[in-house]
């Protein structure tokens, strides 16, 4: 699967921001997705996952009550949803497909990744 992330931007500490991740092939809804972030100068971290078919999902502490997964397999797609943005959450997102059950945090259980998106948040 191939993957093509959008919806980064610029925005004000505070505002909010909806990225997408569409998914070519028609194997979409047979992968676990999962979004990271990498800050410059840091290692690219575990932003937030989601089960193949929607049901479970998990975030990072960080991140968790401001930020919501989902998907929608008919349009072979992932959404972060992404509010009460800070200034720390400034990175560029990546959205990555897992065909592993556990440990979804772990970035090296994902196989396919997206170009990364930028986002910038100002205070």
């Amino acid at each position: 699967v191939q993957l093509q992330a959008s919806g980064g931007g610029l925005v004000q500490a505070g505002g909010s921001l909806r990225l997408s991740c569409a998914a070519s092939g028609r194997t979409f809804s047979n992968y676990n997705m999962g979004w990271f972030r990498q800050a410059p100068g840091k290692e690219r971290e575990f932003v937030a996952a989601i089960s193949w078919s929607g049901g479970n999902t998990y975030y990072a502490d960080s991140v968790k009550g401001r930020f919501t997964i989902s998907r929608d397999n008919a349009k072979n797609t992932v959404y972060l949803q992404m509010n009460s943005l800070k200034p720390e959450d400034t990175a560029v997102y990546y959205c990555a497909a897992s065909r592993w059950v556990s440990d979804l945090s772990d970035l090296n259980k994902y196989t396919n990744w997206g170009q990364g998106t930028q986002v910038t948040v100002s205070s």
